[in-house]
């Protein structure tokens, strides 16, 4: 049983979860998130903590930004798009169990003082922005380090923000050079 409450959007997302692990979900109803919803996910995240798991999507990430806002210590878990995509939808309950494991073993929590590690140069030396694969780089690397899919921009907000090491973006690429 994970001890933190998973934050979903759906009903078909807590099936999906419960096919991978044993867990409590709170289903926010997208982005409607009734005052009794927000009251359920804030006792949540008081007592026991709360992972924030939306779907790879624009209403996902929209979700996940107020909440975020909301509950600054969520530990954040991305499932990449090309995991949760199935006919021709994409969400969460779309995901394998696997691939549900995969981003819960690479939960991330926002850091209060961001580092300034990484800049806009880091994205262009490693073709992370500005050239033609750049947003199927930053796909990848973001599955990889679980830090899910962003723009340049988000994408750099959340390697400064998520406590990403160097050494782990450098292992990171590595991998994923080897695999193209």
């Amino acid at each position: 049983m994970l001890k933190e409450v998973l934050v979903v959007e759906g009903k078909m997302d807590t099936v999906a979860i419960g096919k991978a692990l044993e867990a409590d979900t709170i289903e926010t109803g997208g982005f409607t998130l009734a005052p009794y919803t927000l009251r359920q996910i804030e006792a949540a995240y008081k007592k026991r903590g709360i992972i924030i798991l939306t779907d790879p999507d624009g209403a996902g990430e929209r979700i996940r930004r107020f909440l975020t806002e909301r509950f600054p210590k969520a530990g954040q878990a991305f499932i990449p798009k090309r995991q949760a995509t199935a006919n021709n939808d994409v969400g969460v309950e779309q995901a394998q169990p696997e691939a549900i494991l995969e981003a819960l073993a690479k939960v991330r929590h926002h850091e209060y003082r961001p580092q300034q590690e990484f800049t806009m140069r880091d994205l262009f030396q490693n073709d992370l922005n500005g050239s033609e694969s750049a947003s199927m780089r930053r796909d990848a690397l973001g599955a990889e380090l679980g830090i899910g899919y962003g723009n340049a921009k988000r994408f750099l907000e959340r390697l400064n923000h998520y406590g990403v090491s160097r050494e782990e973006f450098t292992a990171a690429l590595e991998k994923l050079e080897s695999e193209e």
